[in-house]
């Protein structure tokens, strides 16, 4: 499925929709380039999963672990990792396949510890549709 976005708020929304519709041990993978508005993104998931706390990128941690939704969120940001050791250390695995909702930015570093079905949201700049717009293309695994 491919989504337009023209505008940060309308990136928020999609966030907050698809998070509205998110279930218990979904896993969703995240890529984009740098400025392309994936926290943006990852806020409307969180605000649709009812999380009111604010959303900030685990840069430095690798997961930020939010437990106050209607369902735990999950929020990897693996661009820092070195290899999929890292991942294994600090217990991914009981993220991923746990009861809450997974989301994981820049997960193409990790695709080969990546679960079975997940659901990919890609999402690219295109400077000839403006400078706001975003090509988002949502796709299952």
């Amino acid at each position: 499925m491919i989504l337009e976005s023209r505008s940060e708020k309308e990136t928020y929304e999609l966030g907050v929709k698809i998070g509205r519709q998110a279930k218990a041990g979904q896993v969703y993978t995240l890529v984009g380039d740098l400025g392309v508005g994936k926290t943006v993104f990852t806020k409307g998931l969180a605000a649709g999963l009812e999380i009111e706390e604010p959303v900030s990128s685990p840069t430095f941690t690798i997961v930020q672990v939010y437990e106050e939704g209607r369902l735990p969120f999950y929020h990897f940001d693996v661009y820092r990792i070195g290899d999929v050791e890292e991942m294994e250390e600090i217990g991914y695995e009981d993220y991923i396949y746990g009861e809450g909702v997974s989301l994981i930015e820049w997960a193409n570093l990790i695709e080969e510890i990546l679960p079975e079905h997940y659901t990919e949201i890609r999402i690219e700049k295109d400077l000839e549709q403006g400078f706001d717009y975003r090509r988002i293309e949502v796709c299952e695994y």
